[in-house]
């Protein structure tokens, strides 16, 4: 704690440097801190968004720029100055964060993302079985999605871990910002960081093409030129891991497709249904004993029914053709949600606000 801290215990003050704060949220298990001028000190912890502590002085405005001066670089703070915000990983001998700071109206605000330096293994991560098989293909394309903080920077994590085990391949990473780190095994491991080493995902994507790579990781697929090289890359010959920001696999689809434009669709539906292998979406929810919160994943993968409905634009279709397809591992987010109900993980009302379909979880669970 801060000197002035001490010497007002009946009142936390603000502490002197931004890893005293990220510290508190390593050790108390948060996933983000949140330091904004005007405001207390909020972490959000097992998905919630609360005080630090109740009796926090409010972050004033000289408090918050040095915080700001006391953590960024010359590079970043001449970023933050000419452009009003700026995002990068920020290391420290503790750990990794993801950090952003915004100019706004009262001052700067900074948001931390606490980053598990650990990559962990699908099985230390309890990810179903059924998602291993879209590790061990050597061309296509493979999306995990989600909301921000569903998990997915963790997941797709895993499966390129484990790809780099087991595999004798060259694994292009293109992530903003670099989040987990990959020390080379079997795989030879290049990873890029856009704005610090590249300009743009797309900028990136193009370059990744140039240099040999048989698996590219794509942090998020944000716009139409990144996803039309992904889709492109993915047919020719290279296995393309990437993120979107979406709720379900047939969100994802629409959203893939809908940023073309209308004249290439029918291209685009025919160019996916031959590339895609599959959608994992997911969400964490709070489990029911406050301990944590609990992975709800949804599985697509692409068989011959599924190729049929992109290439007519029926995704409508594909939740029942997942209901069908669970031999091959496919599952329904709302499906694992009630999984998780039946196991006394999570319970009733959160099963039912993170339903896809709420009217039937409602009936399904007779509330």
């Amino acid at each position: 704690m801060s000197e002035a801290t001490e010497a007002n215990p009946d009142r936390v003050a603000t502490l002197a440097h931004v890893d005293e704060y990220l510290k508190l949220g390593q050790e108390y298990d948060c996933s983000d801190i949140h330091l904004a001028t005007a405001a207390a000190p909020l972490w959000r912890r097992y998905g919630t968004l609360q005080p630090i502590w109740g009796n926090a002085e409010k972050v004033t405005a000289a408090d918050a720029q040095r915080l700001v001066e006391g953590f960024l670089g010359p590079k970043e703070m001449n970023r933050l100055v000419e452009r009003g915000d700026v995002d990068f990983a920020y290391a420290t001998p503790f750990g990794r964060f993801r950090a952003s700071v915004v100019r706004q109206r009262l001052g700067y605000d900074m948001a931390f993302r606490i980053i598990n330096t650990k990559v962990r293994t699908m099985e230390e991560l309890a990810l179903p079985a059924s998602l291993k098989p879209l590790t061990q293909y050597h061309n296509g394309l493979v999306l995990v999605t989600g909301s921000v903080g569903s998990g997915k920077s963790t997941t797709l994590a895993s499966l390129v871990d484990s790809i780099n085990v087991e595999r004798n391949d060259h694994i292009i990473t293109l992530e903003d910002p670099i989040e987990y780190v990959f020390e080379s095994k079997g795989c030879h491991v290049n990873q890029r960081e856009v704005h610090s080493h590249t300009d743009s995902f797309a900028a990136a994507l193009r370059g990744a093409l140039r240099q040999d790579p048989d698996v590219i990781m794509v942090g998020e697929m944000r716009d139409l030129e990144t996803i039309s090289l992904a889709i492109t890359a993915s047919e020719t010959g290279h296995l393309v891991l990437g993120t979107l920001h979406t709720g379900s696999a047939p969100r994802t689809l629409d959203r893939v497709l809908d940023v073309f434009p209308t004249d290439q669709r029918d291209q685009i539906r025919i160019m996916v249904s031959e590339s895609l292998r599959g959608i994992i979406s997911q969400q964490l929810v709070p489990r029911k004993d406050g301990n944590g919160r609990a992975l709800a994943i949804e599985l697509l993968v692409n068989t011959p029914a599924v190729a049929n409905c992109i290439r007519e634009g029926k995704t409508f279709m594909l939740p029942g053709i997942m209901q069908t397809g669970r031999a091959v591992g496919m599952i329904t987010m709302d499906d694992a949600l009630k999984n998780l109900y039946e196991r006394d993980i999570i319970s009733a009302e959160d099963c039912l606000f993170r339903a896809i379909d709420q009217d039937q979880m409602r009936k399904d669970l007779k509330m």
